[in-house]
């Protein structure tokens, strides 16, 4: 189907938003209710649609409607125009007051708490008037988050294989350390060997997590299989409740306990993963330009992580 003319002038963001709302809800009658609009409109909508793409966009049937690959392609496409009119939105508000936006970050909780909140707090004291809006997850999460662009960027530790459809910028390389509560006497040794720990409490994400694959491999590189877990979890809060105990072991990514937030209560056993370092990395779309507040916020973390790119 030829991209002319007529398509862009029939061409309307309302029925594409309609036409979306219905995908979403599956019926007609939903996306009128959340839509505050009437059920004849909404149809309206969707047959003005077809009508100028001349291709049936929805199934309908008794159990309500469900796009067809006609409506799929042009609600994948859609979100990306509604996402670029936000954001062109956003630099309007920016070149009128540079001060005023938001900015969508997804990251991983150790990243949150030592890299994100630390540059929000220097720019939330700066500029006031920001909104952040930080997505915490695991780093498969993430990247599904950003392909539906419910966030503009990404922090995180990048897997053996990036994603083709991402724009990659690598910040520093980073190892994974083993920690434990300060009080725990193997803080204080000179040297450990692994096979001393592998007995120890542990407690780690679990295995089928991605941050608990990379440290099963890490074992595994040493010649161990990975120790038995006493707490496998995903809460980096519980996580670090056990081992400031002084009895738990754990793994960390090493720059937890390197950048200026270092974690008080942790502290790092004197062993050794050889060889086992993983890329810290900002990702983002492929061409999608960033905000002007996404640079900004990335210019911060550059600034903040510097020290430990150097350090490699």
């Amino acid at each position: 189907m030829p991209w002319h003319d007529r398509i862009k002038r029939n061409l309307k963001l309302r029925d594409l938003d309609v036409l979306m709302a219905v995908v979403q809800t599956g019926a007609m009658g939903r996306a009128a209710i959340r839509l505050h609009m009437s059920q004849p409109a909404v149809s309206k909508a969707v047959a003005d649609l077809e009508h100028t793409f001349g291709v049936r966009l929805l199934h309908r049937s008794r159990r309500g409607v469900e796009p067809t690959p006609y409506g799929l392609a042009l609600v994948k496409r859609g979100s990306a125009v509604f996402d670029e009119v936000r954001r062109s939105v956003e630099d309007i508000d920016f070149i009128s007051d540079p001060t005023v936006g938001d900015i969508r970050i997804g990251t991983t909780e150790p990243i949150a708490a030592a890299i994100v909140s630390p540059v929000i707090n220097q720019l939330s004291k700066q500029y006031p008037k920001m909104t952040f809006h930080v997505s915490a997850a695991d780093t498969r999460t993430l990247y599904r988050q950003l392909s539906e662009l419910s966030i503009e960027l990404v922090i995180s530790r990048m897997p053996d294989a990036a994603a083709k459809d991402l724009s990659v910028e690598i910040l520093f390389h980073d190892p994974l350390i083993v920690a434990a509560g300060k009080n725990n006497p193997l803080t204080r040794r000179r040297k450990v060997e692994f096979p001393e720990l592998m007995n120890e409490p542990w407690t780690i994400q679990p295995s089928d997590n991605f941050f608990g694959s990379l440290v099963a491999d890490a074992f595994r590189s040493v010649g161990l299989s990975p120790p038995r877990l006493v707490v496998a979890s995903t809460s980096h809060i519980l996580r670090n409740d056990l081992v400031e105990t002084g009895r738990f072991l754990t793994v960390l990514p090493g720059f937890t306990l390197k950048l200026p937030r270092s974690h008080p209560s942790l502290r790092a056993i004197p062993v050794e993963f050889p060889n086992v370092h993983h890329q810290i990395a900002v990702f983002t779309l492929k061409g999608r330009s960033l905000s002007p507040l996404a640079q900004m916020f990335i210019d911060r973390v550059r600034a903040l992580v510097k020290p430990l790119a150097k350090a490699r």
